[in-house]
């Protein structure tokens, strides 16, 4: 792989740090049954993965959020379907930068008589933080390098990869995006298929 495309977290330790985060969740929530609401649709793979390492009785929802205008205000675009009134809430996100859209975010949980609500982040840029919002738990602190994997796309592709990559060259991306696809997805074909037998 060029410089073009950097791997800033690997699979093993994308998988070392969602388990320990497992971990203490379960310890902190003992003995509760929280709700995780994960944010559509970046968090698909690290709500799957964090929640088989939960070791307590929980539910799973989640919302879709339209944003809009530079202050980060958020309208939903897929509402709850579980009620939260007096319920214990964690917010999954995949990344969190300038703050913005997770304090209107968590307004909203609030606005629904939650009985707590905290987060669990993948990602953090802490660099761009905006305004000063709670992240109770988060994964890693990134830099401002464009990401893409684990959840995280460019124009709805690569969310499948298993590892986090940063994007070094936006301009190669936008142009030869097959490059990065053929690097990273290329596989030996099994014994016999495509040769002509």
């Amino acid at each position: 792989m060029t410089d073009q495309y950097i791997e800033v977290v690997t699979e093993v330790d994308l998988r070392r740090r969602v388990a320990q985060l497992g971990t203490e969740i379960a310890r902190d929530y003992e003995a509760r049954s929280p709700i995780l609401i994960g944010i559509l649709t970046g968090c698909m793979p690290f709500i799957a993965d964090l929640s088989r390492q939960i070791d307590l009785e929980l539910s799973i929802d989640f919302l879709s959020l339209t944003r809009f205008g530079e202050d980060g205000r958020v309208g939903i675009a897929l509402d709850l379907s579980l009620p939260v009134a007096g319920e214990d809430v964690i917010i999954v996100e995949d990344i969190v930068d300038t703050g913005l859209t997770l304090t209107s975010l968590r307004r909203i949980i609030e606005m629904h008589e939650a009985r707590s609500v905290a987060t669990v982040a993948l990602l953090d840029k802490a660099a761009r933080r905006i305004v000063d919002v709670a992240v109770e738990y988060r994964g890693f602190e990134v830099g401002d390098e464009f990401l893409l994997g684990y959840g995280l796309d460019w124009e709805g592709r690569f969310r499948n990869l298993r590892s986090l990559w940063a994007v070094m060259d936006m301009a190669a991306l936008r142009d030869h995006p097959g490059e990065f696809s053929m690097e990273r997805f290329r596989a030996p074909l099994p014994a016999g298929v495509g040769s002509g037998r």
